[in-house]
């Protein structure tokens, strides 16, 4: 089984499965992405047939968009796009703060698309709480760590309705 790896501004797919890794994203040299894992989670896990599209929002060579309209609209259709959002948030409020993360969250837990990640030895775990209860609140499944957060999030792709 394979995975492909579409970045931030790059053009997303028409159809076929797909997830988007929301979360907080490490500004130049701060820490290293955790995003590289997450892929490689979803590649080990990934059983679907054909291949599975991950979007991320990180651009390919660290190339920032020339716009920050840009970026938030790709991201926006992205999330839109994809079969589940999977929200993996190693809170760090010095290094990994999320704050657009967490309205990323607010605009889809409803949306019966989203996983959340939030692992208790994080720096800052008290500030994913309130995250975490209202996921709870709309039954999206709420994991520790980074292999079961993608575990949540196969079945939210396979059940998808082929668009």
């Amino acid at each position: 089984m394979t995975v492909s790896l579409v970045c931030a501004r790059e053009p997303l797919p028409d159809d076929g499965p797909a997830v988007f890794l929301a979360g907080p994203t490490p500004r130049a040299g701060t820490c290293p992405s955790w995003r590289p894992l997450a892929i490689q989670h979803l590649a080990d896990q990934w059983t679907g047939p054909g291949s599975l599209t991950v979007l991320t929002p990180e651009s390919r060579g660290g190339v920032r968009a020339a716009r920050y309209e840009d970026q938030v609209g790709w991201e926006t259709a992205a999330r839109g796009r994809a079969d589940a959002v999977l929200f993996w948030i190693p809170r760090d409020m010095r290094l990994l703060p999320g704050m657009t993360t967490n309205v990323e969250f607010g605009l889809d837990v409803g949306t019966g698309r989203a996983v959340l990640g939030c692992p208790p030895d994080c720096p800052d775990p008290q500030r994913n709480r309130y995250l975490i209860y209202v996921a709870r609140c709309h039954g999206v499944a709420v994991c520790e760590t980074l292999p079961d957060t993608v575990a949540a999030a196969l079945p939210l792709i396979r059940t998808a309705v082929p668009r």
